[in-house]
């Protein structure tokens, strides 16, 4: 077994890639301009292609975790599925060959109970409320690959195939389970895990520490999976591993949980308790534990057993902090077990609250992402909970920060920018601008004609430095922060445009001319680099944006992040190119919700000081 699990430990090293990119990234965005000196060193980063140095082709697994159908989606579920597909839509921006799987969790008693609450059968109870996931994710521009469900025959089979070799391995044996059980929660507890409550009649009753669920003691015959023999394999796995969780605090709080006892883990029910799930294999009477059939889903989704071993290699899973247990410790644990190889990185996020209390239909605080991605668009929500969005810590949902957002950043500011720089007063051919290097030179070359400023070439660092650091936290599922660089950036360009003012230049006077050519140029390169980074985020309005600037489909790929070439002496493909249609406004603007229905509305082009 030390062999085996050696092997398996070599092959799933997490690499250490960042160091030197990034720091300079991250210099870039505080430090003042650099100095001439290393230019050279800026150029080289600023393509995007520091860290993976050939990523074409290469496989990438994206999972999110498989939603539960006993209620309708929240929030939270689209917060899941965002994050999962920008990470699956960033990694094909590389160049990645990347798959993308969601879907549901169909099995187990909660399941069982909440179908006979609601009258139905369990199957077409399902069914209804796993089509209502999928209705948001597709309203939601979710590009997954495939949408599993447990009650599939292909997931059966793959269950019952891995069952088989764990028992023929002598890792799964009958015993007897006593202890607590959370329904709720769908998980076994130990003594340290419960405490006691009062219900609202007033019962004295035992409780979840961390979910704050109801429990109930336990005693029944099923079959135990011997955890308690890879607890030192793990912290081993999970010590040389540093990035295998993210962000760091959830890492943390894994190697936390394998410093105390692992109990060997209850993997069957009894049937006749729980009839709703697979049946064992070669028993009927015991039916698989539901959190062992739900994890294997991610590999009934690439063909196991059979097909399998060319994307396991590469798996990524984004969950919710409340079932990293079950993702950090129990899976990893199966699939040493089954000697598979551990997963790549687990992605973990906090949960969104409302007024700070959890969301329950007790308090009537729940949010439904379809209606507010309805009400808000859909790239708009998508922003919102991924600018808003900190994985470490929980965050509040209030849907007048929504719109205090999306009309700062996206209607003002970036629609704003694009909205100058694009306008017909200033460019009547409506093609993207020359370059004069005279008026913008390069800081090493002396000229006459020079009209940048030191803000300006600290623009240009910035923005130089940009991909390195979205890159970075991008990989990193900090993607709050990589927009919140963006933003930065966005606003530091629409300082330039106002601190130099085309509008005021004389086109009659050739050199007026070139210069308000120059100042339209930066500009919508810095443009092109914003709308080639948040594809992943907001794809519909970021494929408008790239459409305008005259931006072909084979030029918006990370490898295209080639920042204002006509400054580092190279030839720019997009001078003297028609630009795009114009679609109009970028992100309308978005009302108040105590707003009236008939305030009147202002778009970004109310907010330009040059007119169409």
């Amino acid at each position: 077994m030390m062999k085996t699990y050696h092997s398996i430990f070599r092959k799933c090293m997490v690499t250490q890639r960042w160091s030197r990119c990034i720091s300079h990234a991250q210099m870039c965005l505080l430090a003042p301009p650099l100095s001439s000196n290393r230019n050279e060193m800026v150029r080289s980063q600023s393509t995007g292609a520091s860290m993976d140095q050939r990523p074409y082709n290469r496989p990438c697994y994206i999972t999110t975790p498989i939603f539960y159908v006993n209620a309708s989606p929240h929030i939270g579920h689209l917060y899941s599925a965002v994050t999962a597909d920008y990470l699956h839509r960033y990694k094909l921006l590389r160049g990645f060959n990347s798959r993308f799987a969601t879907g549901t969790d169909e099995h187990g008693l909660k399941i069982q109970q909440a179908a006979e609450a609601a009258g139905q059968d369990p199957e077409r109870f399902c069914t209804e409320v796993s089509e209502r996931f999928r209705l948001l994710f597709r309203s939601c521009n979710i590009s997954y690959t495939d949408y599993i469900r447990t009650t599939e025959l292909r997931h059966r089979c793959a269950v019952e195939h891995f069952w088989t070799v764990l028992q023929s391995k002598g890792l799964i044996y009958k015993g007897i389970y006593e202890g607590w059980y959370s329904t709720q929660d769908e998980s076994f507890l130990t003594l340290s895990q419960v405490g006691d409550a009062i219900d609202s009649s007033g019962k004295e009753i035992k409780i979840s520490l961390e979910s704050g669920h109801k429990v109930e003691w336990m005693e029944e015959d099923n079959y135990m999976f011997r955890l308690s023999q890879f607890q030192p394999q793990l912290l081993e796995w999970f010590e040389g591993n540093p990035r295998s969780v993210q962000p760091e605090r959830f890492h943390r709080i894994v190697l936390q949980w394998l410093q105390e006892d692992l109990p060997d883990l209850s993997v069957s029910r009894q049937r006749k308790r729980l009839w709703w799930g697979i049946p064992v294999p070669g028993d009927p009477d015991q039916t698989v534990y539901v959190w062992l059939d739900a994890l294997v889903n991610y590999l009934t989704v690439v063909g196991y057993p059979d097909t399998h071993s060319q994307w396991w290699s590469s798996a990524c899973h984004v969950v919710g902090k409340d079932i990293l247990k079950f993702h950090a410790i129990y899976w990893p644990a199966f699939l040493l077990a089954a000697d598979l190889p551990l997963p790549q990185t687990i992605y973990v996020h906090s949960h969104w609250t409302v007024g700070g209390k959890k969301m329950s239909k007790s308090l009537g605080n729940v949010v439904d992402p379809l209606d507010r991605a309805q009400r808000f668009t859909t790239d708009g929500m998508r922003y919102f909970l991924l600018r808003q969005g900190v994985p470490d810590t929980d965050c509040d949902y209030d849907d007048d920060k929504v719109v205090k957002l999306l009309n700062a950043e996206l209607t003002d500011s970036l629609g704003g920018l694009l909205n100058r720089c694009t306008a017909t007063s200033l460019n009547p051919t409506q093609m993207y601008p020359y370059f004069c290097t005279d008026f913008f030179p390069s800081r090493h070359t002396e000229s006459l004609e020079g009209r940048a400023t030191v803000e300006d070439y600290h623009m240009l660092d910035c923005v130089r430095a940009l991909p390195a650091l979205v890159e970075l936290h991008y990989e990193s599922m900090y993607v709050y922060k990589a927009l919140e660089a963006i933003s930065r950036c966005v606003r530091q360009t629409n300082g330039f445009v106002q601190r130099h003012a085309p509008w005021k230049l004389d086109r009659a006077n050739s050199r007026d001319q070139k210069w308000l050519n120059t100042i339209l140029h930066v500009s919508l390169e810095c443009l092109r680099i914003y709308g080639t980074l948040l594809q992943p985020i907001v794809p519909e309005i970021s494929g408008k944006l790239l459409s305008r600037l005259g931006v072909k489909q084979d030029e918006m790929s990370w490898a295209a992040l080639d920042f204002l070439p006509k400054y580092q002496g190279k030839d720019c493909p997009f001078e003297g190119r028609p630009l795009g249609p114009d679609d109009g406004v970028l992100f309308n603007r978005l009302e108040r919700p105590n707003e009236r229905p008939n305030t009147e509305k202002v778009n970004s082009k109310k907010h330009s000081k040059v007119p169409k």
